[in-house]
């Protein structure tokens, strides 16, 4: 048995590298649904960003992003919380998350009904609530909060690609709260 160790790198990878992932292996995501709730726990408010989609189109989508090598989905979901509705947005995470759904994002925008050009992913699903102030970083143009009929409607739904649209209707069904 050798006593050699295996190196690990947790670090980006090069955006030729992972082009070429990209093009061999579906990668792991988190998508999170960002809520304000009442002391009840009712969904009152459902968080859109204003981003550029990886389509190229500026469009509404929930928080999303990428596990990195090593990086557990709790804080994963953090991190992304974090960067995208800002340090202040206080996310509640449970300490094991369960997704509500699986998505499988392909570049054939037929093939499942979510879409991402650039690659197949797979993103676990999760409805979190945000109790603290929210202040988009750079990577929003916005951050607008909607009624669960709002977010659901046709001029809502109308601003968003990609099957976001679709994972806003399933998130508001597992809360038991789709108009």
């Amino acid at each position: 048995m050798s006593d050699q160790t295996t190196a690990t790198d947790t670090s980006w990878l090069s955006p030729e590298a992972l082009e070429q992932v990209r093009a061999q292996v579906p990668l792991v995501y988190v998508d999170a649904v960002p809520v304000r709730v009442d002391p009840l726990g009712n969904v009152t408010k459902v968080g859109l960003l204003l981003r550029q989609a990886a389509d190229g189109t500026i469009s509404r989508m929930v928080v999303t992003g990428r596990v990195l090598f090593g990086e557990r989905v709790r804080d994963a979901l953090v991190r992304h919380c974090e960067k995208d509705l800002g340090p202040l947005a206080l996310p509640r995470i449970p300490v094991d998350p369960s997704p509500f759904t699986v998505v499988e994002y392909f570049p054939d925008p037929d093939r499942s009904g979510f879409h991402d050009p650039r690659h197949h992913a797979v993103s676990l699903a999760y409805v979190v609530p945000v109790d603290g102030e929210c202040t988009p970083t750079q990577q929003a143009l916005d951050l607008a909060w909607f009624t669960p009929e709002e977010a659901v409607s046709p001029a809502v739904r109308d601003q968003m690609t990609g099957g976001h649209d679709r994972l806003i209707r399933l998130a508001l069904a597992h809360v038991g709260q789709l108009p």
